[in-house]
């Protein structure tokens, strides 16, 4: 898809040209590259519902150390105040709370947590809180191989429902890249932006449905300092326009510390102090810790928040603040509402949110929204669909010139019957590691996506199981047309399709194996779990060791494992159904000629084949479910 860039006219409407899905012409009010000028960046979407005030008080957040090595407290009872219209920075050294404090705020964290976080005077509901905020993490969790447009067309599809008109959309896209300086990235890749581009891209996804409250963890990491300025400037921006806007940084230049309204200090999980950029060197000069001449003044309170200049000052401030809750350092502080006259004033901003599903839109509008993006990432992804499907052909031709028509000579019964275990360490092991490698990429995403309330868990979850079933079947045909051919196995129709439906059932159960794997670990854990717990599968199929010699108090391990019933199905369709004699040189003597005595031999019966089938499909469906449950205890976990 091409999208062209012009100027904007002021008579006449930007509209789409010719064939949507071929040109989308985006209007740009800064130059020919699409750079935005400060005095012509206009965001007509604002707020449409009251502003939120959010007051925390007595805020503790309790960690754990690990097992049985106890607790311990991150926050301690701390207070503070973040009025709508402000760009708020939380501001502190490594380790002092911050991340932990914006979690607490946005409801990102939800266990440990102690104190009460208010909205507009009231306590908060979280679930009615999360439809009015966003939260930006500190890393860019982009889908990497999807242009800006295409990422924010899924993202106005997910979070402004079905009732808005396709055209009314693109406009809101066009206005919000248009205002971020993006329109000249509009075709490219995300992963192909720049640092700033990926930030910025970032906030413009969660601006789509224009959230009252956005909470930003480090936007400026890993950015230069234009880039950081133009961040904050935009934040800066967006908030003048009555958004809350929350943002944790480490130690900002002189000049991006003047770009924020309101500053919140904190050293150890205690407040040092809150209140306007402006009045913090008097606050300083209040305590008897002046900030000296010359001198960065978000540095300085750094360095006494690190306990540089002694642990008595950061007492000292603490105890002046009132851990949060003194607020004679705001601007006007005397024309701050209280709590009872924010309650009074907001009635009903919570009761408007509450009900409902935290989504936009249906689920049924959800998996088909996921689905085309699932697809189209497929279709461009090298390694999960171009590299998949070239493995799979060219180990199949390597598998048909080593066994080359092992399948129909009596001699080499033996070697067809290691080829069919080779079959299935195939399809076990490049389905399974192929999900354990790429399923924790989209992890990160899933997180962020799933609680900014793109979709639901059980969308998502239905989506990538459907998304990657045309390829899993193409693949397993593939391959089995080529080894199955080239190897000379019966040329039976029904010995064929028997064949295909085994090696198919043990991809998915495969699969679902990797991504149950893929869910609870990271790659490097992954890629270590994954072949271990695939060793006793391999230990109890009955190929090493036949079944009848497994000792009695280790047979159970042969009714768990799915190559077991892999094994015997393909064993089944290719020696099984009475087949006769099997060609033999005269030269040669052959001693598994006869199928039913090599069944007999390995342990084997050949008329078990819809038993095996079945416990396959039970096998699956339990992964799957155990998959869904372990991924939804991860997203919990991490909160």
């Amino acid at each position: 898809m091409e999208i062209v860039l012009h100027e904007a006219s002021t008579n006449t409407p930007c509209v789409t040209c010719g064939r949507s899905d071929d040109v989308i012409k985006v209007p740009v009010n800064g130059n020919v590259n699409g750079d935005v000028k400060e005095e012509d960046r206009i965001f007509s979407r604002l707020p449409q519902k009251d502003p939120i005030d959010i007051t925390f008080e007595n805020i503790t957040y309790t960690a754990s150390l690990g097992f049985r090595k106890g607790q311990k407290e991150i926050l301690h009872n701390i207070n503070g105040r973040f009025p709508p219209g402000q760009l708020i920075a939380i501001m502190g050294p490594s380790g002092a709370g911050k991340s932990t404090l914006l979690d607490v705020l946005s409801g990102y964290r939800i266990s440990g947590i102690g104190g009460t976080v208010y909205t507009n005077g009231r306590p908060r509901d979280l679930n009615a809180f999360r439809k009015l905020s966003c939260y930006i993490t500190q890393d860019d969790r982009l889908q990497p191989l999807l242009t800006v447009w295409e990422n924010m067309k899924i993202a106005a599809d997910l979070k402004l429902g079905e009732n808005i008109p396709i055209y009314e959309k693109e406009d809101i896209i066009r206005e919000i890249l248009d205002t971020l300086g993006l329109a000249a990235s509009i075709n490219t890749r995300a992963g192909r932006l720049s640092g700033g581009q990926k930030k910025r891209l970032s906030i413009a996804l969660e601006l789509i449905d224009n959230p009252l409250v956005m909470f930003l963890d480090e936007p400026t990491t890993g950015l230069d300092s234009s880039s950081c300025s133009q961040c904050v400037k935009l934040l800066q921006e967006l908030a003048r326009q009555g958004r809350t806007i929350v943002c944790t940084i480490h130690q900002p230049s002189a000049s991006l510390f003047q770009l924020f309204d309101l500053v919140y200090v904190l050293s150890s999980g205690d407040c040092l102090y809150q209140g306007t950029t402006e009045k913090m060197i008097p606050f300083l000069e209040s305590v008897q810790l002046p900030c000296p001449m010359y001198h960065n003044p978000a540095d300085y309170v750094i360095e006494l928040a690190c306990a540089e200049y002694g642990e008595d000052k950061i007492k000292t401030m603490v105890e002046a603040t009132n851990n949060g809750k003194n607020l004679q350092w705001f601007d006007k502080p005397e024309f701050l509402p209280s709590l009872r006259k924010l309650r009074e004033t907001h009635k009903s901003i919570a009761e408007k949110s509450k009900g409902g599903h935290l989504q936009s839109t249906s689920q049924a509008n959800q998996l088909k929204i996921l689905l085309r993006r699932g697809f189209l990432k497929s279709k461009r992804d090298s390694t999960l669909t171009y590299m998949r499907i070239a493995v799979n052909i060219l180990v199949g031709l390597l598998f048909g010139v080593i066994y080359w028509q092992a399948g129909e000579h009596g001699g080499k019964v033996l070697d067809n019957y290691n080829l069919l275990f080779s079959i299935l360490m195939h399809h076990m092991m490049s389905t399974m590691m192929l999900t354990i490698l790429t399923f924790p990429s989209e992890m990160s995403i899933l997180t962020k996506e799933h609680f900014n309330r793109w979709y639901s868990l059980k969308m998502y979850y239905l989506s990538i199981t459907i998304v990657d079933l045309p390829l899993s079947i193409f693949c397993c045909v593939a391959f089995t047309a080529i080894t199955y051919w080239m190897t000379g196995q019966p040329l039976e129709w029904q010995r064929i399709g028997m064949f295909t439906v085994i090696s198919l059932l043990v991809v998915f159960v495969a699969q679902s194996f990797g991504l149950m794997i893929g869910a609870i670990f990271d790659v490097v854990n992954g890629t270590f779990v994954g072949p271990v717990l695939s060793v006793p599968m391999m230990m109890f199929a009955g190929f090493g060791v036949t079944l009848r010699d497994l000792p009695p108090h280790l047979y159970w391990g042969s009714y768990i494992s799915y190559l077991r019933y892999g094994l015997e199905g393909i064993v089944g369709a290719i020696y099984g159904l009475d087949r006769p004699t099997i060609y033999c040189p005269d030269e040669d003597y052959c001693h598994y000629k006869y199928p039913e005595k090599f069944l007999k031999e390995i342990s084997m019966k050949g008329d078990q084949f819809w038993n095996d089938v079945i416990a396959l499909v039970l096998i699956l469906f339990f992964l799957r479910i155990v998959a869904f449950v372990l991924l939804r205890w991860k997203l919990m976990a991490v909160r």
